[in-house]
């Protein structure tokens, strides 16, 4: 009815099956809750939140340094003139109905 050295091979397996289930993946898990989210960024480096939807032009700021050997810095204007990353889900799929365009439609 029962084979033992079927029941001993199997009982092998489930315990080297449960050895490298609980040590081998613990490291590649930590990593993988822990990784940051990743967000769609243009070329010049800014989130699509930055850039305008209509005119394209990017509102984010950074920092440059002014002067030759002067060390004072100032806020400049990114100059990123249109949104370059990937197209929003929400574009390819259905536009905008919310605010009415003004051409009639």
């Amino acid at each position: 009815m029962f084979d033992p050295l079927s029941l001993a091979v199997g009982a092998g397996l489930l315990g080297i099956g449960w050895i490298v289930g609980r040590f081998g993946h613990r490291t590649a898990q930590g990593k993988a809750i822990n990784a940051p989210a990743t967000s769609a960024l243009c070329g010049c480096g800014h989130d699509l939140s930055l850039h305008d939807r209509k005119a394209g032009a990017c509102h984010a700021e950074h920092m440059r340094k002014v002067g030759m050997g002067t060390g004072m810095k100032e806020w400049a204007r990114c100059g990123c003139r249109q949104y370059t990353g990937p197209t929003p889900l929400e574009e390819l799929f259905a536009p905008p109905v919310l605010p009415p365009l003004d051409d009639g439609r």
